[in-house]
């Protein structure tokens, strides 16, 4: 019996975790008294729930779906989409220890305390909110595109449109394997690859249809994450993010034993895998992900960690600085563990679904319902919609926090405590109910990790730079944003609706196509084509690598079946590599993976060159505050209010007293000498990010 293509067995599993979940918010919510407990439950979280509160919100099932999909269209360099996280891990220990001694409940309020301007506390509410509708969006996404791969219609059930995109999606992949072959096509062959090309860039091929809605299901899915969340807060978020840790650990491990049995251990994913799909920082030929790619994305990256608004709350919520700093640490490196698993599902969906899916979002859905049974698809179904919960949890009740200090608050205070809670409860809905908008128009997970990586640096920045430099003025962030944000945001989204950009020539600009010859290992595809005598032998191969857009994510026919038709752009306009075509650059010699380097390091390094032209040219902030700001970061958590107290007034009273302990004393910038903890921290969480990473070796070496 089935229920929605589900198995009776894995929909009622489903309905007890929903419920039950639902039990665990009503029963948080009982102990929420004031706005304190409601956004930081008291501020008393130790070092069990501090672990899976990290854990929990910083592990999406998106995670795990934009790892195994880049690793499916690109080999083993794909994961550092996500992976390279893991280079920034070790800097969690210092700004989760400053999170934790600012003593706030947003960034928002860090943004007004530090440059006394309630406008920039109210810019980064809004900025995060508005972040807060595409972060929902990819939750969305990833538990509605496994829902569709897990309820799939046969073929019988097919509308008329439904064959037909199926159809071209099988004459595809029929004529590229062809071409992979013989090396060439028939010219008319060539031009029906061209015209199905341009139709699958526009999303119009598919590799089979579903059951499934997908707007509906996100409504229903939001609902669910806000009625628990509304009751409980951010309690109810880190008690739920508990449970939910299990299920994240327990759907990381179901695919991996039976996918290894089908393509025959490790040694037959060697054979069926090529070897440049092997290499942990990808072919500088032939994938996007070479060695500077990663570092350009690193860099990006550890300028926006700091903004990501649920970093506050988390870090807020322990009740000391150590507990902050070991609960993230451990959540954080866990989850690290786990995307080793991931990659290596990854690797499995290549040897065995290589070119059968139209859309790489769809492959963790496809291997469950492919190599999974009964009960354990329900099992991977819990676990991926409560790794989505456990971050859109903690972020809508942050979302919500922000509204109400930096937007809400300011303009009607003096309100009951209860009028602030119930005001931040409509906040979560509509927040959860926002990110639908996002899921239904944009088209694929990699547009918006890619978006996550870049426009956080925005606000991470000014906030890198407000820890260490007092020189750092107002308007200098205040001018670095208004900018930033339409280089960053409002042209790449704006120039992709208008028809003037769109079809503007000098936007339609590609990289010119190359053939590349690689030596290789045979697979078993290349025995049978007669290539090689045996698996293993070495053997030379050519691979086309096609033209990529450089203003647009795509370049394509406007009108697929019309050879003279006119060419359109497609997908994101990436305005930082146009600002730096204006100083004359040619970027049609470019690869994929230096387009994508370029704009990274634009992302990283362009905000900090205006922060530091501009504050040299504006007024900076009193001395007075600025000394009060600097006095309560350098002043550690005490143990009870009594003693808090008296340590800051203290710290107010002497600023002085922390001048000797700064690396450079007497001047603007407020590096402090680092004590023991603060080295075998660092130090220690390098080792991890090593050992993790020869982890990873060994497991893309086993044969």
């Amino acid at each position: 019996m089935r229920i929605l293509g589900l198995h009776v067995i894995d929909f009622t599993l489903i309905m007890i975790y929903i419920v039950f979940i639902l039990w665990l918010g009503r029963r948080a919510g009982k102990a929420n008294k004031d706005t304190n407990d409601f956004y930081l439950a008291g501020r008393k979280l130790g070092k069990f729930y501090q672990f899976f509160l990290n854990f929990g919100n910083s592990t999406n099932a998106d995670q795990a779906m934009a790892v195994s999909r880049e690793i499916y269209r690109q080999g083993i360099g794909g994961m550092w989409i996500q992976y390279l996280v893991l280079f920034l891990t070790p800097f969690y220990w210092f700004t989760t220890m400053l999170y934790r001694r600012s003593r706030m409940i947003t960034i928002g309020d860090f943004f007004t305390e530090r440059f006394r301007s309630q406008f920039l506390g109210g810019a980064f509410a809004v900025f995060t909110l508005v972040m807060a509708f595409i972060g929902g969006g990819v939750g969305y996404m990833v538990a509605g595109k496994t829902m569709m791969a897990l309820t799939p219609k046969p073929i019988e059930s097919y509308t008329t449109e439904e064959r037909q995109r199926v159809e071209w999606f099988t004459e595809r992949k029929m004529l590229i394997d062809k071409k992979n072959v013989e090396l060439r096509l028939s010219q008319q062959e060539e031009a029906r690859l061209t015209e199905l090309e341009d139709r699958f860039k526009k999303g119009e091929l598919k590799s089979f249809a579903s059951y499934i809605k997908p707007v509906a299901f996100y409504f229903v899915y939001a609902i669910i994450v806000a009625i628990y969340t509304m009751m409980g807060g951010f309690t109810a978020a880190a008690i739920t993010d508990a449970i939910q840790g299990v299920l994240i650990i327990t759907f990381s491990f179901l695919l991996i034993p039976i996918g290894l049995s089908r393509v025959g251990g490790f040694s037959g994913l060697h054979e069926r895998v090529p070897d440049w799909m092997f290499e942990l920082f990808g072919s500088a030929s032939l994938s996007e992900y070479a060695w500077y790619t990663i570092f350009a994305m690193v860099l990006a990256n550890l300028v926006s960690i700091v903004a990501s608004a649920p970093m506050m709350a988390t870090a807020g919520s322990a009740k000391d600085e150590n507990t902050a700093r070991f609960g993230m640490i451990g959540g954080m490196f866990f989850k690290r563990f786990l995307m080793i698993l991931w990659a290596l599902a990854g690797l499995l969906a290549i040897g065995l679904y290589a070119g059968k899916l139209h859309d790489p979002d769809l492959i963790w859905g496809f291997m469950t319902n492919d190599l999974l049974f009964p009960g354990a698809i329900g099992l991977m179904l819990a676990g991926i919609l409560a790794a989505n919960m456990s971050t859109l949890d903690a972020g809508s009740v942050t979302n919500s926090a922000l509204f109400i200090r930096n937007l809400y608050q300011p303009f009607l205070p003096g309100k009951s405590e209860m009028h602030y809670i119930n005001v931040g409860r409509i906040v979560i809905a509509v927040t959860l109910l926002g990110g639908i908008g996002t899921a239904v128009f944009v088209g694929n997970l990699l547009d918006l990790f890619k978006y996550f990586i870049s426009i956080p640096a925005i606000f991470g920045a000014p906030i890198w730079l407000a820890f260490v430099w007092r020189r750092l003025t107002r308007w200098a962030v205040i001018i670095q944003v208004v900018i930033c944000f339409t280089i960053y945001a409002i042209i790449p989204n704006l120039f992709q609706t208008l028809d003037w950009a769109r079809y503007n020539e000098s936007f339609l600009l590609e990289t010119t196509p190359k053939t590349v010859t690689v030596t290789t290992s045979a697979l078993q595809e290349d025995v049978e084509a007669g290539r090689a005598d045996k698996i293993g032998t070495s053997i030379e191969k050519e691979h086309i690598i096609a033209p990529a857009g450089v203003f647009f994510e795509h370049v394509a026919r406007d009108n697929p079946e019309d050879p003279s038709s006119r060419k359109v752009g497609i997908g994101r306009f990436h305005a930082e590599i146009w600002v730096l075509s204006w100083l004359s650059i040619d970027f049609s010699n470019f690869t994929k993976a230096q387009l994508v380097t370029t704009r990274f390091l634009f992302d990283a390094l362009f905000p900090f060159l205006l922060l530091f032209v501009i504050s040299f040219l504006t007024k900076p902030v009193y001395k007075e505050d600025l000394d009060r700001f600097y006095g309560k970061l350098r002043t550690p958590v005490q143990p009870t209010p009594e003693l808090e107290e008296k340590a800051l007034e203290d710290a107010y009273q002497h600023p002085e007293k922390f001048e000797k302990d700064k690396l450079f004393p007497g001047t603007q910038w407020e590096i402090m000498k680092p004590s023991m903890q603060d080295l075998y921290g660092f130090g220690g969480s390098w080792l991890l990010v090593f050992f993790i990473l020869f982890l990873l070796w060994v497991m893309v070496n086993i044969k």
